[in-house]
């Protein structure tokens, strides 16, 4: 899977969570200790969100099995250098969720408009499953 997939993933992921009232407030945010895929947040909650985008035939339980205890750790860690860096934030409740997207059709798109990148994401990929606090830190 390319990082320009991987990408798109992140993007949808985003998309959806604007449409239900999320600010995304970073995407792919970069420390020493890995990436944030994405943060967001509302007036209640702080989110470290981690998406795996996968094809439909894939070996790890659609990025499921790729959130190992190592991978929890870093994020963990890339979080906290996060929150130190935006002290104003501390105040919300923390969350880690995963989000899994599949690629549904592999880049034939039926009736695809290059001008609308938006609709061309979601036709290809689809949010197969959002994890909610998916693990603690």
């Amino acid at each position: 899977m390319t990082k320009k997939v991987g990408d798109r993933g992140e993007i949808l992921v985003a998309q959806l969570l604007q449409a239900n009232g999320w600010k995304i407030l970073e995407t792919q945010w970069r420390c020493r200790w890995g990436e944030l895929d994405l943060v967001a947040c509302d007036r209640q909650w702080l989110l470290f969100i981690e998406v795996k985008t996968r094809s439909d035939r894939n070996w790890d339980a659609d990025g499921c099995l790729a959130i190992t205890p190592q991978k929890q750790a870093k994020l963990i860690k890339a979080a906290s250098i996060f929150l130190g860096r935006h002290p104003h934030l501390a105040n919300l409740a923390c969350r880690f969720d995963v989000a899994l997207v599949r690629r549904t059709n592999h880049g034939n798109i039926l009736n695809h408009d290059p001008s609308d990148p938006i609709n061309s994401i979601a036709t290809e990929f689809c949010l197969h499953t959002y994890i909610e606090q998916a693990f603690d830190a």
